[in-house]
């Protein structure tokens, strides 16, 4: 009650369910992950991906057709160098069709073995540790070998991508789990194939400028994620 006599209403303050990095570095900091959020994202994904590989295809389709009428069309006319090429350069397209439907088979035979895990990285002072979607493991990564992460847009949603350092590898000293199929297929994915990101962000129970901060509290200001 005020002096006046008026009733002052309190309103209790809501805050996020947001953890600070931790002070000691023994500690690592977890960021948790939305189980629903990650297979709406694997729904996605997989649509787009077909339509793509349709449209491709049908793109291949209509240039080799155009290529193989010029040549009954117009015989002797010298134009078989140029149908040939066209047929060459069509080809590729209904490669990435196959190639888009081979891969989904082999990230569902993934999904089906791996469970989805609760927590999507740790990080701590001896680096990161990734769960990557469909990964039998996780991605361990000293932070002399990683950058950070890149954000970016896929797909309309924003996705976070691990930054290696040049020259990193599954081999590299350290480093454990970049030879896993489903990791490689994110980390250096095929030029044929859109990306599809490691993690969404909006499926992660950290904000970016936390997950940030925890990156830089823990390398010492190497890492962080760059927009």
């Amino acid at each position: 009650m005020s002096e006046d006599g008026d009733a002052t209403s309190q309103v209790d303050e809501v805050t996020p369910d947001v953890v600070v990095p931790p002070v000691d570095p023994g500690q690592s900091f977890v960021v948790g992950i939305d189980r629903d959020a990650v297979l709406r994202r694997r729904e996605v994904v997989r649509t787009v991906e077909r339509r793509g590989g349709w449209v491709t295809a049908a793109l291949g389709a209509i240039g080799i057709v155009a290529a193989v009428y010029a040549l009954f069309a117009f015989p002797g006319s010298g134009m078989w160098p140029f149908a040939l090429l066209l047929i060459a350069a069509m080809i590729p397209l209904l490669l990435s069709t196959v190639l888009v439907y081979r891969v989904q088979a082999e990230r569902q035979a993934w999904y089906d073995a791996n469970e989805l895990p609760p927590v999507a990285m740790r990080i701590s002072a001896k680096g990161l540790e990734l769960a990557c979607d469909g990964a039998a493991y996780p991605v361990v990564l000293p932070w002399p070998t990683v950058r950070g992460f890149t954000q970016h847009k896929l797909l309309g949603q924003y996705m976070l991508d691990i930054a290696l350092e040049r020259g990193v590898g599954a081999t590299t000293a350290g480093v454990r789990g970049l030879d896993q199929p489903s990791v490689r297929s994110v980390v250096k994915p095929n030029p044929l194939l859109r990306p599809t990101g490691m993690f969404l962000v909006k499926a992660l129970d950290q904000p970016v400028h936390v997950i940030d901060e925890a990156l830089r509290h823990f390398s010492n200001g190497k890492a962080g994620i760059r927009r």
